[in-house]
């Protein structure tokens, strides 16, 4: 449990925390589903956190812990399986003060290089590039994306 004199987390809290780590990208999805990609999607990113501030039902967050902190978390109180990948080791946490403030930043940084490590040699070559170039290819890419017409059936 949190310290009386730490801020417990919350959904702003997190967001914040996430868009700190290297690369990451926010998305939202199905209305309501704020997505956190370790790297632009347009180039491979990944997702590798997400969470439901609107309805917190499923927990108020649902990441990637990966094989080996899987069963250890799973054994801590408020955090299950997630609903969403049941087969992936994601975890879900039910309610923010599970973890202290230290071990949030502990979990997302873990939960970011799992999938980091995971990127496509081509995702990864196009993160190392210099910012300006970087940001050039991910909109190039994008406006490609965008202009793809649907695949008929």
């Amino acid at each position: 449990m949190p310290s009386v004199w730490e801020r417990p987390m919350d959904a702003e809290r997190m967001r914040a925390m996430l868009l700190k780590l290297p690369h990451v990208v926010k998305t939202v999805a199905w209305s309501t589903y704020v997505l956190f990609w370790a790297a632009d999607k347009s180039i491979g990113g990944q997702l590798f956190a997400m969470m439901n501030p609107v309805n917190e039902t499923n927990g108020v967050i649902t990441y990637a812990a990966g094989p080996e902190r899987y069963a250890e978390l799973l054994e801590r109180e408020g955090v299950s399986p997630s609903v969403e990948f049941p087969r992936s080791q994601w975890v879900q946490v039910e309610r923010w003060n599970v973890f202290r403030q230290a071990e949030w930043q502990s979990e997302m940084e873990a939960a970011h290089a799992i999938i980091s490590a995971k990127l496509p040699k081509r995702t990864r070559d196009v993160l190392a590039m210099p910012v300006r170039q970087r940001k050039r290819v991910i909109a190039e890419r994008k406006a490609l994306l965008a202009g793809r017409a649907p695949k008929k059936s």
